[in-house]
């Protein structure tokens, strides 16, 4: 082969690995530009770097309970027999939903007694038109006049207590049965009655309607923490349900009488349920920060903290297109807040929650 063949051949090969390059650099940039999708976008939660005073924290076990101020017992008014129920455990029911039917012959008697007081009304009005006509001829007297009027107004007297009567048992009367309503909206969170069972004024409560839309975080405080627990106090509350979501709530009562058994103070908290993922009955973490004398720095949410390589790091988010990977240095930490020295500056925005496989995704590519 002569020397031009081989020059030839050789920047033919050089012109072929540009090529293959620049087709691998096009390649590379187009993934680093590739950006979430809307799917992924919607599963994630970012929060932004502030600078904020050092703070230890305070953590009290406690539970979720009802919002006792929205919460409803229903106790039967009359005796008798349940012909029907229209609801079950955990329903939502709306205000003056008919939720069961009671056969009684209370209301029977009170019926009988409405019908009997309307025929006397009757009797009676026509009597104080006779006399109301004799006392303008001058032959009743006005003794007698006003005798018919109160007996009149007696008698209406007794009519609308009777009417009032049967409106609270809602019940007609004459068929003697008494339909039960839903006294508010909410969640039927207890039932006790069946058809066919027997039930008795005052006895326990037949159902109990609850609103949860809010709910009571109930803490336990120690004799030590006291001097932490304030009313107006913000706090974050945590779940097993939940372990990487706080809630926050603010203390509303702060109990001055130690419970007998616990020997704790009870520290109540309100706090929005909206999405409903608080259920009464759970076990709950209240955590209070408290401040210490170790001055400002910048803070990062720990759900945001990677632990990698005894290194930590977090996705800072800058668009839907650009994510990077930071290596921070902590320099303290309490159970919500983990504190910088560098790595991050203020106001940029962090990854909360399915971090780790956006990094996975942006080391996989150095």
């Amino acid at each position: 082969m002569t020397k031009y063949s081989i020059l030839t051949l050789a920047l033919f090969n050089l012109a072929l690995i540009s090529c293959n390059k620049g087709a691998q650099n096009n390649e590379e940039s187009t993934i680093e530009k590739e950006c979430l999708s809307e799917a992924m976008k919607s599963t994630l939660n970012m929060e932004k770097v502030t600078l904020r005073p050092i703070e230890r924290s305070l953590t009290l076990n406690g539970y979720i309970d009802y919002n006792q101020d929205k919460t409803v017992p229903f106790n039967s008014l009359v005796d008798g027999v349940v012909t029907n129920t229209y609801f079950s455990l955990g329903d939502f029911v709306t205000k003056g939903q008919l939720l069961a039917e009671i056969k009684s012959a209370d209301t029977n008697e009170i019926y009988s007694e409405l019908k009997a007081t309307e025929a006397e009304l009757k009797v009676a009005k026509r009597e104080l038109e006779s006399v109301e006509s004799m006392y303008k001829d001058g032959i009743a007297s006005q003794k007698e006049l006003i005798e018919a009027q109160e007996d009149v107004k007696t008698l209406n007297s007794k009519v609308a207590a009777a009417k009032s009567s049967l409106a609270i048992f809602n019940s007609r009367g004459e068929s003697g049965v008494v339909k039960v309503v839903a006294p508010q909206s909410g969640y039927v969170v207890t039932k006790n009655v069946s058809t066919g069972m027997t039930v008795n004024a005052g006895d326990e409560p037949l159902f109990t309607i609850a609103d949860l839309s809010d709910v009571w975080i109930m803490a336990n405080v120690y004799a030590a923490n006291m001097r932490h627990v304030q009313p107006n106090q913000e706090v974050k509350v945590s779940t097993l349900a939940y372990p990487d979501e706080y809630f926050a709530g603010k203390v509303t009562k702060v109990s001055q009488v130690f419970d007998t058994e616990e020997r704790v103070l009870k520290a109540r908290i309100s706090m929005e349920n909206k999405e409903m993922k608080l259920k009464p009955g759970m076990s709950a973490d209240i955590i209070i920060q408290l401040e210490t004398n170790e001055g400002k720095s910048l803070a990062i949410p720990n759900t945001a903290i990677i632990f990698d390589n005894n290194q930590n790091y977090v996705v800072v988010y800058k668009n839907d297109c650009e994510q990077e990977v930071r290596k921070i240095t902590p320099v303290s930490k309490n159970n919500i807040y983990t504190y910088i020295a560098d790595g991050i500056k203020e106001n940029e925005m962090v990854v909360t929650t399915n971090e780790l496989l956006i990094y996975e995704q942006l080391t996989n590519k150095l």
